[in-house]
C-alpha cells in the first residue's frame, strides 16, 4: 500500500526522497558523495525533530486518521497469544465493526475488544468504516459480561470516528445500546484497560471507554464530537476543521493535563504505522504496568477507585 503524506511532513518526506536518489547515484557510479549525503542525513535529523516535535492538533488529527495507521487487529496480532475471535450479540447479527475475542497476554487470559476499520475500500465497507451498529456494542457488551463471569481482564481497543448514525442503526436501538455499554462497564468487578489509538470519536468510542485505566497513543484524539462536526455547528462551515481542532482540547497532551486520561503511550517518530512491532511493543509495556497494578485491587477498592476516578472529570478550581 503506498504511504499517505500528509500536509505537514512533505519537507521531511522531500528530502527522504533526495537522500535516496543521491544513494542510489553512488552506487551506480564511481563519484563518492558521502560526505553530501551525510550532511542531509544530519539536516534529515533535525528536520523531523523539528517537524513532529512540534505538532499542531490539526496535524495530530490528521495522523489519528492516516490511511495506514495499525488496526485494533494489528496490535491483537502483535501483542497477543491465541486470540480466538467471538462474533454476534445473540440478538440481531454479526458487526465486522467491532471485533472481540479471548486471548493471552503474558500467559494471563484476558478479553480483548476493539473497533476495526479496514485498510483499503473494500475491506472499509465490510468493516462499515470502524463505525458500529447497535449489534456490535451489544457484542462487545457479551464479552464484557463473559470476562467478568470468568475473571478475565478487558482491554479495549478505540478508533472510530462514532457510532453509525445510520436509519436501521437507530431502529434497531443504537442510543440504547451505548447507553447500556456505559452503565454495565461501569459495575464490572474485573479491571478494564482503555486505549484510543486513532479517533475516539463520540458516544461510538465512550461506549468501550469506561476503564480503571484510559491511555492514549500520543498521536490519537478523543472527543465528543469531529473538529469538522464542531464547526459546522459552531461557525456554520465545516472548512475550519482546524481552527476547531486548535480549541476543543482534543488531543493526548491536552486530555492528559485535564485529568481525563491516566497517560501517553509515546508514538513511532513519524507515526504509529512506521513500525508496528515498535509501536505494540510501548502498548505492552504499558499494559504491563497497568495490569500489574490494577490485579492488586479487591473487586470493592476496584469498584471504589473507578467511581472516584469518574467523580474527578469535570470537577476544576478557578484562581
Amino acid at each position: 500500500m503506498k504511504d499517505q503524506v500528509l500536509p505537514f511532513e512533505k519537507p521531511v518526506i522531500e528530502l527522504k526522497s533526495k537522500i535516496a536518489e543521491l544513494k542510489k547515484f553512488t552506487s551506480e557510479s564511481d563519484i563518492d558523495l558521502t560526505s553530501e549525503i551525510k550532511k542531509l542525513e544530519d539536516r534529515l535529523e533535525k528536520l523531523e525533530s523539528e517537524v513532529y516535535g512540534n505538532m499542531q492538533p490539526w496535524d495530530r488529527v490528521q495522523m489519528a486518521r492516516h490511511s495506514n495507521r495499525p488496526t485494533t487487529l494489528d496490535y491483537i496480532n502483535e501483542i497477543f497469544e491465541d486470540f480466538v475471535e467471538l462474533h454476534g450479540d445473540r440478538l440481531y447479527g454479526d458487526d465486522e465493526a467491532i471485533v472481540a475475542g479471548v486471548a493471552k497476554y503474558n500467559g494471563t487470559p484476558v478479553t480483548v475488544i476493539g473497533h476495526q476499520r479496514g485498510k483499503d475500500t473494500k475491506e472499509n465497507i465490510r468493516r462499515n468504516f470502524g463505525m458500529p451498529h447497535p449489534e456490535g456494542y451489544r457484542k462487545a457488551l457479551r464479552l464484557m459480561k463473559q470476562a467478568n463471569k470468568f475473571n478475565r481482564p478487558i482491554i479495549c481497543f478505540i478508533d472510530t470516528k462514532g457510532a453509525y448514525p445510520g436509519k436501521a442503526a437507530e431502529e434497531r436501538g443504537q442510543s440504547e445500546a451505548i447507553a447500556r455499554n456505559l452503565k454495565e462497564m461501569a459495575g464490572l468487578t474485573v479491571p478494564i484497560i482503555c486505549i484510543v489509538i486513532g479517533e475516539g470519536g463520540s458516544g461510538g468510542a465512550l461506549a468501550l471507554g469506561v476503564g480503571d485505566h484510559i491511555y492514549m497513543l500520543e498521536n490519537s484524539t478523543y472527543s465528543v464530537i469531529s473538529p469538522e462536526g464542531a464547526a459546522a455547528l459552531l461557525w456554520k462551515d465545516s472548512n475550519l476543521a482546524q481552527r476547531a481542532a486548535e480549541s476543543m482540547k482534543i488531543t493526548s497532551y491536552d486530555l492528559n493535563e485535564l485529568g481525563i486520561i491516566d497517560g501517553i503511550i509515546p508514538e513511532i517518530r513519524g507515526g504509529a504505522h512506521r513500525n508496528v512491532a515498535e509501536q505494540a511493543n510501548n502498548i505492552y509495556e504499558t499494559l504491563q504496568k497497568s495490569l500489574q497494578k490494577l490485579t492488586s485491587y479487591s473487586k470493592d477498592e476496584l469498584l471504589e477507585q473507578r467511581w472516584e476516578k469518574y467523580k474527578k472529570i469535570g470537577a476544576y478550581t478557578t484562581l
